[in-house]
C-alpha cells in the first residue's frame, strides 16, 4: 500500500524521541507522505525542521484552539510569513473546541477567523479542529467561504453525518482518525462508510488515538495502514484503491507536496 498520514505529530512525546525509528516503521509500513501539524508558535520551527530534513514529511502552522487565549498577537500576517515556506503545505490546526473549554470562546473564534484569512490569502488548506462546536464551526465556515473561496480539511472527524454534509458541500475534505476502529464508534463507522472516495483522507493523529488492534499505545504514523484496512473493510473497498486514493486525494489537497 502507498499511504498518506495526514495529520501526525512527529515532534511530540513519545515520537519525537524515536523520530528515525518511527519514521522507518512508517516506510516499512506503506506510509509515503505525513503531514507533521503544529498547534503552538514555540513548535513551528521545530516542525519545519523535520520537514526540511524528511523529503516524504510536511509541516504545517497553527494555533490549537486549546492554545488561543496564549496566542493573542498570531494574526493572519504572520500565519502567512511563516507559510512562504516551501516545506509549509497547510495552515492550521485551528478550529473550536468547546468540550475542554481551555481557551475562551471568543478568542478561539477570533483566532480560527485569522486562520482562514490566511487560507484565503495563500490558498493553502485550513486544518480544522472541532469537538463539541460543530454548529459555530459551521456558521464560522460558511460566513467565511462568501468572503472568498479556500481549501480544508476536517481532521480526526468524530462529528455528525450533517456536518460532514455542510463539510462536503464547502469543498471540504474529511480525515477519518484510528476513532473509527473502535467499537463504540458506530455513528462515525456509519459516516465514514458513505463519504465520496475523491474527498476523503486518512490520519493518525499520532501520538494519539492509535486504532485497533494498538488501542492502548502511542499512536505512530505506521498504524495509518491498520486504520485503512479497517475502513476499506467497512465501505466495502480493496485496502490497496483505498490507500491509493486517499494518498492521491492528499496531495490534490495540499497542492503544495506536488511541487
Amino acid at each position: 500500500m502507498n499511504l498518506a498520514d495526514s495529520h501526525c505529530h512527529l515532534i511530540y512525546k513519545g515520537l519525537g524521541e524515536q523520530q528515525p525509528e518511527v519514521l522507518a516503521r512508517a516506510r516499512e509500513a506503506g506510509v509515503v507522505a505525513m503531514l507533521n501539524i503544529s498547534t503552538r508558535e514555540r513548535e513551528w520551527d521545530e516542525v519545519i525542521a523535520v520537514a526540511e530534513r524528511e523529503a516524504d514529511v510536511w509541516a504545517s502552522v497553527g494555533i490549537h484552539p486549546h492554545e488561543a487565549d496564549e496566542h493573542p498577537d498570531i494574526d493572519a500576517a504572520k500565519l502567512i510569513e511563516k507559510a512562504r515556506h516551501p516545506r509549509v503545505v497547510g495552515i492550521g490546526e485551528t478550529g473550536l473546541d468547546y468540550y475542554y473549554d481551555h481557551s475562551d470562546r471568543d478568542r478561539q473564534r477570533a483566532s480560527f477567523r485569522s486562520h482562514i484569512a490566511a487560507c484565503r490569502e495563500t490558498q493553502l488548506p485550513l486544518i480544522v479542529h472541532t469537538r463539541d462546536a460543530e454548529a459555530d464551526t459551521a456558521e464560522i465556515l460558511r460566513d467565511e467561504m462568501w468572503k472568498g473561496a479556500f481549501p480544508g480539511v476536517i481532521h480526526c472527524f468524530t462529528a455528525s453525518r450533517e456536518f460532514s454534509e455542510i463539510a462536503l458541500e464547502l469543498g471540504f475534505y474529511i480525515s477519518i482518525s484510528g476513532i473509527v476502529t473502535f467499537k463504540n464508534a458506530k455513528d462515525l463507522q456509519e459516516t465514514a462508510a458513505q463519504l465520496p472516495l475523491d474527498r476523503l483522507l486518512i490520519e493518525t493523529d499520532a501520538p494519539f488515538l492509535a486504532p485497533v488492534p494498538h488501542r492502548g499505545k502511542t499512536g505512530e504514523p505506521a498504524f495509518v495502514a491498520d486504520t485503512c484496512r479497517f475502513l476499506a473493510q467497512l465501505r466495502g473497498e480493496d485496502p490497496e484503491v483505498l490507500a491509493e486514493a486517499t494518498r492521491a486525494n492528499f496531495h490534490t489537497l495540499f497542492a503544495k507536496t506536488r511541487a
